[in-house]
């Protein structure tokens, strides 16, 4: 019977050609405009490293003037700096640790035919690209012993090493850059998480902004004296130059924890801020204010990597698919009012209101259908339109298998629910009032 009443729905979709497609347009501009806002809600909302958020943490310590503090206040500072960043390094808490900083200088080809140029990049430790699960398409990341002698090493991303070295292996060659060569050990693989949890504060569109180019010893790029290429917090006066920004409380350095398992967390957390009251002891952190651990995700909430403007536009989305379905409801009414006699010849002949009831369903699910599929055309359009503004938006304006369910998902429930009122309607036509009036 389902198939039957499908096969008249179908039918049915061609008896006022101008209504059905109103009802199925109006429907279809209501869920493209809600699906296309809620994929790039999903998209900047989603965990990047499902397997590991929970074990992934950041640390933050208060380490700013007592002048103009007031306990309580939320502290600005988001970053470490190098005093504490490298305390941490050698506290061997954790399975494995990293700090990081961003950095940026020129590269000098070898190729004839390419010139110098800059890249932007990052300095970690090694720990990085395991804790991250970072993939190489060839080679590997450095070692300990690399990062212990601060070691002139590389990492390029692919998109450099083919700009580079086209399609070859370019492990074990040297390439000039900021001024030193470098030995390449490896290259990732295409790797770019999204949001870009690793790295928010400081880099080049924050949490959708660019991959990095390369990566470098965070060791290496100290000994160098590589100035930071990102943001940084001095509350207080410091003097010039690069070995008084290391011995300075300004932050700049971001700083992630990986642990065991999740239920290590207490314990890291006292052992912070064991060494909160240990540094304040040695006259530093004077404010005394809490220290804060948060994992993965609750850092993404905690920097707004999914601001309230986000899910207000969600909100304004859904709310203008209500508007549509109100218009397909008042659509359906009239489609089904002008079928009263039909229903009636029905009724007389024995159908049931339960019939009568899951026929027009059925029709309105069909009416659903097509609006998730041109619905689903509008979308992909939109979120094009979208990702034209901007690289940004570029990352999170795309739509993946679980977005394309949720569309039909939306749409057919949204015509079935449009439906009951019309449907409900059409089961209460009297047949004796309409066999009269034939």
């Amino acid at each position: 019977m389902f198939t039957y009443y499908f096969k008249l729905g179908v039918r049915s979709l061609r008896r006022n050609p101008a209504l059905t497609a109103l009802m199925v347009l109006t429907l279809a501009i209501g869920v493209a405009a809600s699906i296309a806002t809620l994929t790039i809600l999903h998209v900047m909302s989603g965990d990047p490293i499902p397997a590991k958020s929970e074990r992934l943490l950041v640390p933050l310590v208060d380490n700013g003037p007592t002048q103009g503090y007031t306990p309580g206040d939320k502290p600005n500072d988001r970053q470490l700096s190098y005093i504490d960043a490298s305390n941490m390094l050698a506290s061997k808490q954790g399975d494995r640790r990293t700090a990081m900083y961003g950095v940026a200088g020129p590269v000098e080809p070898a190729r004839k035919d390419l010139n110098v140029f800059t890249a932007s990049g990052m300095a970690p430790t090694g720990d990085f690209f395991a804790m991250f699960d970072v993939p190489f398409l060839y080679g590997h990341g450095w070692t300990e012993a690399h990062d212990a002698a601060g070691a002139d090493v590389v990492v390029l991303s692919r998109k450099l090493s083919e700009k580079l070295y086209g399609n070859e292996n370019p492990v074990g060659r040297r390439l000039t850059m900021m001024g030193y060569e470098y030995q390449i050990t490896g290259v990732i693989d295409r790797w770019d998480p999204i949001p870009r949890f690793h790295r928010i504060i400081g880099s080049n569109g924050g949490a959708f902004g660019n991959e990095d180019e390369f990566f470098i010893p965070f060791a290496t790029a100290i000994r160098h004296q590589y100035s930071h290429n990102g943001s940084m917090n001095c509350t207080a006066d410091r003097d010039p130059g690069f070995d008084a920004l290391l011995k300075s409380e300004c932050t700049w350095i971001q700083f992630w924890f990986e642990l065991h398992s999740p239920g290590d967390r207490p314990a890291l957390h006292s052992w912070l801020n064991a060494y909160a009251a240990e540094q304040n002891k040695l006259g530093r952190m004077k404010r005394n204010a809490p220290t804060k651990l948060y994992n993965l995700m609750e850092w993404l909430e905690f920097l707004k990597v999914v601001g309230n403007d986000n899910k207000l536009s969600a909100w304004l989305a859904f709310g203008f698919l209500l508007l549509c379905l109100v218009n397909t409801i008042g659509l359906l009414l009239a489609k089904f009012s002008v079928r009263a006699p039909e229903i009636g010849v029905r009724r007389a002949l024995g159908a049931s209101r339960k019939e009568i009831f899951t026929q027009f369903l059925i029709e309105t699910t069909v009416v659903g259908l097509a609006g998730g599929l041109t619905g689903l055309l509008l979308a992909f359009g939109a979120l094009a339109l979208i990702a034209m503004q901007s690289k940004q938006l570029t990352v999170v304006a795309h739509m993946d298998w679980f977005m394309l369910l949720l569309t039909f998902v939306m749409a057919v429930l949204s015509a079935m629910l449009a439906g009951l009122l019309p449907t409900w309607r059409a089961c209460q036509v009297t047949p004796a009032l309409q066999l009269k009036s034939q």
